[in-house]
């Protein structure tokens, strides 16, 4: 897509989990997609889709009744195949950053924002000393926009949007190459909605490197690193992303430039064309129906049944041709096809 290696590239990566009773949930289904250096690709989609089931199966965060099939390639390391070991000593904060969804149950405790920041700190990039890691989380907690003089809290002495921007903190230390973000704005205003996609997208960027110049075990070049952002926030979405990445009922149904999505020629396919009309500064109309469950899909296109454009095709699965995997997808204009 841009001309850069990859930093990931996931090929068919599925995730079923196995119920009580031989059901299985097709939580995510062949997903397929590149993430490049100096890129941030955003994945969209309603609640339940798969995105966050997408981005556990990335670190290996998924339950015991999980199976993954498939390959997400960083590097020369397939994710999917790794160990326990390796995803804990190399993989995790290393190599792959995390901003959670849930940043309130990935805080300790019984621990300060200070003194998780600084343990961080020591170990993903070497800093020692009192004083430098002390100075050092400081420096950390400011990227993130999280005040100084809440450093010596506890997670539950925090607001919803401070333990946010104290999850966000701590994913940036490592300044690793991939840095997956998964609804980094939770909790946010408008203004620190901004400031903390902003962030994200200066780590990808590499505008930090003047600032990080002195900082122990901070090699990474900006080329080499990426950022995957699943968000709910459209309007975070458009302001950082490159391109944008839309999941319906475990599949991706488009791939496109951020540019076209959200300008001209705009989504192809009906279900991504919908999440725009939806929004209240755009035709403010919700998209008929409710999606179906994921251990009861439909064959064929799963969004035929809330569809003004179905048809008899629509029942068998349409691939992801182009941009769009619909049988009817929304007119493109063709140099904005030909550059996605």
């Amino acid at each position: 897509m841009t001309g850069r290696t990859p930093v990931l590239s996931v090929r068919g990566l599925s995730v079923r989990f196995l119920m009580p009773g031989g059901r299985g949930v097709a939580a995510v289904t062949d997903a397929h997609f590149d993430v490049a250096g100096g890129e941030c690709l955003a994945l969209i989609g309603e609640s339940g889709c798969g995105k966050s089931v997408l981005a556990s199966a990335l670190l290996g965060l998924l339950p015991g009744n999980a199976q993954t099939a498939g390959a997400a390639l960083l590097g020369d390391l397939d994710l999917l195949a790794a160990d326990e070991r390796t995803l804990a000593r190399t993989v995790r904060g290393r190599l792959v950053g995390l901003v959670p969804q849930s940043p309130a149950a990935h805080l300790t405790p019984v621990r300060t924002i200070r003194s998780q920041l600084e343990e961080t700190v020591a170990e993903l990039t070497g800093v020692r000393g009192r004083t430098a890691l002390r100075a050092a989380a400081e420096k950390a907690a400011a990227r993130a926009a999280f005040p100084a003089d809440h450093l010596d809290r506890h997670p539950h002495e925090l607001s919803g949007g401070l333990a946010q921007r104290a999850a966000t903190a701590l994913a940036l230390v490592g300044d690793a190459p991939l840095l997956l973000a998964d609804e980094p704005t939770t909790g946010l205003d408008r203004d620190l909605v901004d400031r903390t996609v902003d962030e994200l997208r200066r780590h990808v960027d590499n505008t930090n490197d003047v600032d990080n110049a002195g900082d122990a075990g901070n090699t990474a070049d900006h080329r080499d690193r990426a950022l995957l952002m699943i968000t709910h926030d459209l309007a975070a979405a458009e302001r950082v992303a490159d391109r944008i990445a839309v999941m319906y009922a475990g599949r991706i149904v488009e791939l496109t430039r951020a540019a076209d999505f959200f300008g001209a020629p705009g989504p192809r396919h009906p279900y991504s064309r919908g999440l725009l009309d939806a929004l209240p500064d755009r035709a403010f109309t919700p998209i008929p129906g409710l999606p179906p469950e994921l251990g009861a899909l439909p064959g064929g296109c799963a969004f035929a049944a809330r569809c003004d454009r179905a048809s008899d095709a629509c029942a068998v699965q349409p691939p992801l041709t182009g941009t769009a995997a619909c049988h009817h997808p929304h007119a493109a204009l063709t140099e904005a096809a030909d550059r996605a």
